[in-house]
């Protein structure tokens, strides 16, 4: 099976804008996609596989970062990026 590659990932993100997606969708998204974008470059450029160790990496900083939302985003934001563990993920 084909490991998934970070472009992969941003492609989706673009897909939800141009599915015009729900405003909570779209706000929690750009929110994650800038934590992704800052957290890759320590890990390899746009063509690297997306790796458990990113996807935890990134879920550290987006915990780190609470105190920038409201109680609700910060839901809002965790629920979609554990979706994202569903939906991009192969790893065992």
């Amino acid at each position: 099976m084909c490991r998934k590659k970070l472009t992969d990932l941003y492609q989706y993100f673009d897909q939800l804008v141009e599915q015009n997606s729900d405003q909570n969708t779209l706000f929690a998204s750009s929110y994650i996609r800038g934590f992704i974008a800052l957290e890759a470059t320590h890990f390899g450029d746009e063509h690297q596989p997306l790796t458990k160790q990113l996807y935890c990496s990134v879920f550290e900083k987006i915990k780190q970062a609470k105190n920038e939302l409201t109680p609700q985003d910060q839901t809002l934001v965790q629920n979609f990026y554990i979706r994202l563990n569903d939906l991009f993920f192969d790893i065992k």
